[in-house]
């Protein structure tokens, strides 16, 4: 069973003490570029708020630290599903929409 997507919220930047709002539980994330709309990542997995926290985000610098002036302004939304494997169907059917509207819209 999938539910319905989130809405859109802001991804946390490093260093802000900023949180995420995401269900301990397996679905499919969405992560763009608040700018432009651009696909940063999209998957489905067992724990959507750990999958997001763990998202790479800016690049490191030599020290470990990451480099906050790097990171992109990004936002996010999830859609909490019943099992991983409901989740990777579910992003699988929506990966061969994409497909089709894009090869349609060529």
């Amino acid at each position: 069973m999938i539910s319905t997507w989130s809405e859109w919220k802001r991804y946390p930047r490093p260093g802000r003490g900023e949180n995420l709002e995401a269900p301990i539980s397996p679905g499919i994330y969405e992560v763009r570029i608040a700018g432009s709309g651009a696909l940063y990542s999209f998957g489905a997995v067992d724990n959507l708020a750990q999958a997001l926290a763990l998202l790479p985000v800016g690049s490191k610098s030599w020290f470990g630290r990451r480099d906050t002036s790097d990171a992109p302004d990004l936002e996010y939304r999830t859609c909490a599903t019943s099992s991983k494997a409901s989740a990777k169907a579910a992003a699988e059917r929506m990966i061969g929409r994409r497909e089709t509207y894009m090869s349609g819209a060529a």
